[in-house]
């Protein structure tokens, strides 16, 4: 079987499980939500970074990026599904490239969507503290949004498929992301520059330091990525379905 079928019974189940848009619904709502919050907040920090403001929802609504891509490879871990899958497409990775195919794709354009009405919510609370951005920084702000949502929902399927378990991957990212990651970020300088969602997460900001800057920090969030979904691959591969 070719890959676009697959890719298209890929994406049927996806759209078909309740769950999934669900998701992506709560992706948008809470991403705009949280920055029109923001957008609204005292401004007078001298370190404020008006880009980084009007997209903070992201951290928040991340999660539902990264919810996403465990649940929609954790279901074939369920009543058997992943073995009806393997017995059509018996080419395992070809199987897995569209699975993370069918779950990039929408993430990719729902972030992209979610980034923009982010960014116009919160500029509207923002006022004249919003002016010094340019349209470059915007567009990069917006796009880079979208890619990283995509990357950090990947990083959880390939998570997923390692461990056989969207409980398992989430116990481990969740906390990663909304913790683990700032009380590192506080004790163990530039080196935590690298980690997934802070290397990132430099996209969303104006003005940046340190070694990374936005493309150089996607770049090493999907190096983590690609690790992630090329263990799950193995994991496939390896073990019986």
């Amino acid at each position: 079987m070719s890959f676009a079928p697959v890719l298209h019974s890929e994406w049927l189940k996806i759209r078909t499980l309740r769950s999934l848009p669900g998701t992506l619904l709560a992706l948008f709502a809470a991403t705009t939500a949280f920055s029109a919050i923001a957008g609204g907040s005292e401004t007078s920090d001298p370190e404020f970074d008006p880009l980084f403001m009007a997209l903070s929802g992201v951290m928040p609504g991340q999660i539902a990026a990264v919810s996403f891509g465990a649940t929609a490879v954790s279901s074939e871990f369920h009543g058997g599904a992943l073995r009806l899958s393997l017995a059509a497409v018996p080419r395992r990775g070809r199987w897995f490239a569209a699975k993370a195919t069918a779950i990039a794709l929408p993430v990719l354009a729902v972030g992209l969507v979610t980034a923009l009405a982010a960014l116009v919510a919160a500029r509207a609370g923002l006022g004249d503290a919003a002016n010094g951005l340019t349209s470059g920084e915007q567009v990069r702000g917006v796009v880079g949004c979208g890619i990283y949502l995509t990357l950090m929902a990947l990083l959880a399927a390939g998570l997923t498929a390692l461990l056989r378990s969207g409980a398992g991957a989430l116990s481990v990212l969740i906390p990663f992301v909304l913790v683990v990651s700032f009380v590192i970020g506080d004790t163990a300088g530039g080196a935590t520059d690298f980690l997934p969602d802070r290397a990132g997460q430099v996209v969303l900001y104006e003005t940046y330091d340190g070694s990374l800057g936005p493309w150089s920090g996607l770049a090493v969030t999907a190096l983590w990525t690609a690790a992630a979904l090329l263990a799950g691959a193995w994991s496939l591969r390896r073990r019986d379905a």
